[in-house]
């Protein structure tokens, strides 16, 4: 893992922000991730940020927590809040940034259990893929204690695929439109992985097979939303 993500975040945080981060996919041209967004304060964020942050409740873990920004909104409201994410730039950056219980460590090595577990920034994209998604949910459903939630964010990228004619296109080698390829580039260095954006009907059976319960809090302005998952 080059760690391009935290590489940018680490510098921004020392002082040596010289330039952002560009991101493509395998259906979207370089597009520019401004790092200072990434450190965003509670009033910067998306109002499905902000919902998710209001809504979490008890010991709650932040998975995927990049710069910690969530984090540190939780943890000045005085709620217990454990942040993890397998990048070491981004969990360094976290530390100076003063969250005391920052780990690098990856969602599906977790044991302890939580009363909210956090997934923002499209929060989908751990599954990997459709297939993934049940699997990988299960896995959270014994994280959660007695009245426990999970809080994800995703976006449909279907309209991505509408053509001229109103029609839609889909790459033949893909199972669901949703997965892509996901290119980080930093001065210089790249690193591409697997990410998916799940809509909500797919998120919600998925849900339904491992026993979930799953209902849209909120959507927003261009076809994202924010779930609420229960037992």
């Amino acid at each position: 893992m080059k760690d391009v993500f935290g590489k940018a975040i680490l510098d921004y945080q020392n002082g040596n922000y010289t330039e952002d981060i560009i991101t493509s996919t395998s259906i979207s041209d370089d597009d520019v991730l401004p790092i200072p967004y990434l450190f965003r304060g509670f009033s910067e964020m998306p109002n499905i940020e902000q919902k998710a942050l209001q809504l979490a409740k008890g010991k709650t873990l932040d998975v995927g927590c990049g710069a910690g920004s969530h984090s540190l909104y939780l943890q000045k409201k005085g709620i217990d809040v454990k942040s993890i994410d397998i990048s070491e730039g981004a969990i360094d950056t976290c530390k100076l940034r003063g969250l005391e219980n920052a780990h690098v460590f990856d969602i599906l090595d977790e044991t302890e259990t939580f009363d909210t577990i956090l997934m923002l920034m499209n929060g989908s994209g751990f599954f990997e893929c459709l297939q993934r998604a049940p699997y990988v949910l299960n896995h959270l459903k014994g994280l959660l204690n007695k009245n426990g939630q999970i809080l994800i964010d995703s976006s449909d990228i279907k309209y991505m695929y509408e053509d001229d004619d109103g029609g839609f296109w889909f790459d033949a080698n893909s199972d669901y439109y949703g997965e892509l390829e996901y290119h980080v580039t930093y001065k210089g260095e790249t690193e591409s992985f697997t990410w998916m954006y799940l809509d909500f009907d797919n998120l919600k059976t998925a849900c339904d097979i491992v026993g979930l319960q799953c209902e849209l809090v909120l959507e927003g302005e261009h076809y994202d939303f924010l779930a609420r998952i229960t037992n």
